[in-house]
């Protein structure tokens, strides 16, 4: 029996989605394909991911429970309230917002390890080639990076080691090129000594040193002590499917509850705005039981299965009216992050979302590696009342939360977004669209979207809505009681979202129109994949 030979990858540029493609067509898996792609986009996307960040995995192999992967940095041994004595807020750029350590890249040695009990690995070198290449050719500055350098320039331009996000101490301008020589030495080093190194040899020593250098509480065993963990997804079972997403430290409930609060209450609503709205009403719902109970899985006195039970879930469901908006803001953050998905020959799928918080993270780049170092640490509070308090070896509460989805008619999808607190909202709007209201799948992700409270350095709690939404649904909206914000259609702060979907053999795919990335869809070529057996 012939075996359908399907592959599917998507990215936020296209340069990552290529790099994912080219070696799932080579019959490699999904997990390899995506560590390739995720040391591409660390290049072609420096403002917004990169080996000093954070990443989180689920992976699933068809007939078989999702598995998830916590690659979140912990805070450092000497990242302890006394270090932050002489401030008011642990800050948010600079050595002292570089506490956490950088779990990326040891979430890819763990999911390599799951890639290697399915078949025989490719070479790391076949992995990391092509991002070596990427950074020793030099990347074209898309206009995100370009908005990203103008925004941090007054704040980061003279740090030591930034120097490589300039041009002639000048804010990068679209369609000029970028070398990364230093990180391009990097990656080639850890394609030969392998990714441990980044932990236990030359590479950690390095980066120990630099951080040390730049006044960042991160020692050399920080990097030797930390290991990503395996942990089980959480999920929820609605009328439509089995939905699954990472536990705390991320949002990943708040995601669950938005669309598990939907499932009881979608039919009450009869037109675009009636969606919208009801959507936005779960939200909150959902954010409120987030900011109550999510902070490190060690410090959590409530299961947070039990909010995902159908009792707890009809208790929520009755305070959203169809009518009326309930009385906002509530606390949000914002974050710099890229998502990534994919599905190899055999079925396997990946869902992805690797990140450094903020534009630029620390805005601390080792200049001995070129590493750019993550700011995770500031969601950490100086405030012992508080359940985010910081304390060494715990983690922040991270926004980043990749999805994947089960359904009763055999559809599998892997889809998420960046976006820091519009991550389960775009995650709701695409899922919603698509699944309740049989949209097209791109349609889905490219319609206008909205977000709720204030991301990406924004200090307004208010309802932003794209104005080619707000043309057919702001006048519903605000009648409802929103109070709305119009900002330009197919507007960066909304996100970047994107899905891998197989179904009976079929993968289809899509990307954000409003990133630089590409859904590649096609065949593994390998020769062996695809053929009777």
């Amino acid at each position: 029996m012939k075996k359908n030979n399907m592959i599917g990858f998507t990215a936020p540029h296209y340069a990552a989605s290529q790099v994912g493609n080219a070696i799932l067509e080579k019959g490699g898996t999904a997990i390899e394909a995506m560590v390739a792609a995720a040391a591409s986009i660390a290049v072609e996307y420096p403002h917004m991911n990169g080996l000093g960040g954070d990443g989180f995995w689920l992976i699933s192999e068809p007939g078989k429970a999702p598995v998830g992967i916590d690659a979140a940095g912990v805070a450092g041994k000497n990242a302890t309230p006394d270090f932050y004595a002489n401030d008011d807020a642990i800050p948010s750029r600079g050595g002292k917002a570089a506490l956490t350590m950088a779990g990326a890249v040891s979430g890819w040695i763990e999911a390599l390890k799951i890639s290697d009990s399915w078949q025989k690995s490719l070479p790391l070198t076949t992995l990391l080639d092509t991002a070596i290449n990427q950074a020793n050719w030099g990347i074209e500055v898309t206009q995100s990076l370009s908005d990203a350098s103008f925004k941090t320039f007054d704040d980061l331009h003279s740090g030591p080691g930034f120097e490589q996000f300039l041009i002639k101490e000048k804010p990068l301008k679209k369609g000029k090129v970028v070398k990364l020589p230093a990180l391009a030495a990097t990656l080639k080093h850890l394609a030969n000594a392998g990714l441990e190194d980044f932990y236990l040899g030359e590479t950690a020593d390095k980066l120990a040193a630099d951080l040390a250098a730049a006044g960042s509480p991160i020692c050399g065993q920080d990097f030797s002590d930390y290991q990503a963990k395996i942990v089980t997804p959480l999920s929820v079972t609605t009328s439509k499917g089995t939905l699954y997403n990472l536990p705390a430290p991320t949002q990943g409930i708040a995601s669950l509850l938005i669309l598990a609060l939907y499932d009881k209450v979608w039919q009450q609503g009869s037109s675009d705005t009636d969606m919208v709205h009801l959507l936005i009403e779960c939200t909150k719902q959902a954010f409120l039981k987030r900011n109550r109970f999510v902070t490190d899985p060690s410090r959590i006195q409530t299961d947070l299965r039990q909010l995902l039970t159908d009792s707890s879930l009809a208790e929520m469901a009755k305070a959203v009216d169809l009518q009326q908006a309930m009385p906002w803001p509530q606390p949000a953050a914002h974050g710099d992050t890229i998502w990534m998905g994919a599905c190899d020959a055999e079925g396997r799928m990946v869902s992805y979302i690797q990140s450094l918080y903020w534009e630029f993270g620390s805005g601390i780049v080792s200049p001995s590696t070129g590493i750019v170092w993550n700011n995770r640490g500031t969601s950490f509070s100086l405030d012992a009342s508080s359940n985010q308090y910081l304390q060494p070896g715990l983690t922040p509460f991270h926004t980043l939360n990749p999805a994947f989805a089960e359904l009763h008619d055999g559809r599998r999808i892997s889809y998420g977004t960046m976006g820091g607190e519009g991550q389960p909202q775009t995650q709701a709007a695409l899922f919603a669209r698509h699944v309740y209201h049989q949209q097209p799948l791109d349609k889905s992700i490219a319609l206008g979207r909205w977000l709720l409270g204030r991301t990406w350095g924004d200090v307004s709690h208010n309802l932003k809505v794209e104005r080619d939404l707000h043309d057919y649904v702001g006048a519903g909206l605000a009648q409802k009681g929103h109070d709305l914000v119009v900002v330009e259609a197919c507007n960066e702060l909304m996100g970047h979202a994107g899905a891998v979907i197989s179904a009976n053999g079929e993968v289809s795919a899509a990307t954000d129109p409003r990133s630089d990335g590409k859904a590649i869809v096609g065949y593994s070529t390998d020769g062996i994949t695809g053929v009777e057996k």
